[in-house]
């Protein structure tokens, strides 16, 4: 289960985006807890944030402006698109399944383009297409959620993450899309923007030689920058009969699950480095060239 597609069919952010355009500034900027860039508040694209800013252990920064992720862009406003397309982002990489796409299709800012890429495609896990039912029914959800059982589907799909066909060959097109990108702006997503994405910034940022801590920092923003927008979910569940904190593991993310994901990779390829060569298949110039986009300094 990959705990993105669990708001799928929900109201989650759009009413708290609506209360947060209520507010004064709609647009402004934020800057992560740590050191990674400041982007514009969007109301109706939470989670969204520079991943640029980032020191790496040789004392290089990754440039800012060149690539973004969020969570997905249908809920996305005029106003939201106008400060994308503000930003030069031409290529959009969507990691979601083909049924999230249709069910939700992307809202794109003015020139750019989508690149589909199914990280779960090959899962067998059918929990996704559940998980809207468990907001509005308590027992399913202890059922399914209970005892500790959140935690362990979440690991289970931080393995999928790296591991799967379909996994390894969505991320290898994302990463070769961003050397095809040529230091235009980008933007990566999937449904919260938290897990499937999550590990398509953290192998990034890794991979440029971001320092760990930094990275994980980043990864664990999402529980700042994303639970209060799905507080909705929260509410509705606890309208059921259910406990709210049932859902944190699901609606949140947890060290434990990044460090899951680069257990698998140490276990299949030796490391984030052989899960990029091996894993992605990419090659000693297509790496050199990556880092040489993305570092300055």
């Amino acid at each position: 289960m990959a705990a993105d597609d669990a708001a799928t069919s929900t109201q989650d952010w759009e009413a708290a985006g609506a209360r947060d355009a209520s507010g004064a500034d709609a647009v402004g900027t934020a800057g992560a807890s740590g050191t990674s860039a400041a982007v514009p508040v969007i109301p109706t694209l939470p989670n969204l944030r520079d991943l640029g800013g980032h020191r790496t252990t040789d004392g290089r920064r990754v440039r800012a402006g060149i690539l973004y992720r969020s969570v997905d862009l249908s809920r996305v406003d005029a106003d939201g698109l106008d400060v994308l397309q503000g930003l030069g982002i031409r290529t959009v990489f969507d990691l979601r399944t083909a049924p999230e796409c249709e069910q939700r299709p992307d809202r794109l800012p003015a020139g750019a383009h989508r690149v589909a890429l199914d990280v779960l495609r090959d899962s067998q896990q059918t929990a996704p297409a559940q998980m809207a039912t468990f907001f509005e029914d308590a027992v399913k959800a202890e059922e399914f959620l209970g005892g500790g059982r959140a935690v362990e589907h979440l690991a289970q799909a931080y393995r999928d993450i790296v591991s799967l066909p379909s996994a390894l060959e969505a991320y290898s097109g994302y990463f070769r899309g961003l050397l095809a990108a040529d230091g235009s702006a980008s933007l990566v997503h999937c449904t919260t923007g938290k897990d499937r994405t999550g590990w398509a910034a953290a192998s990034l940022l890794l991979t440029l030689g971001v320092e760990p801590d930094a990275v994980m920092a980043d990864y664990l923003r999402t529980n700042t920058d994303l639970l209060p927008a799905l507080q909705p979910v929260f509410d509705q569940f606890a309208e059921a009969g259910g406990s709210p904190e049932m859902l944190r593991p699901v609606l949140g993310v947890r060290e434990e699950y990044l460090v899951t994901a680069l257990a698998e990779a140490d276990a299949r390829f030796g490391g984030i480095e052989g899960y990029v060569r091996e894993g992605l298949g990419l090659s000693e110039d297509e790496l050199t060239r990556l880092r040489s986009l993305f570092l300055e300094g």
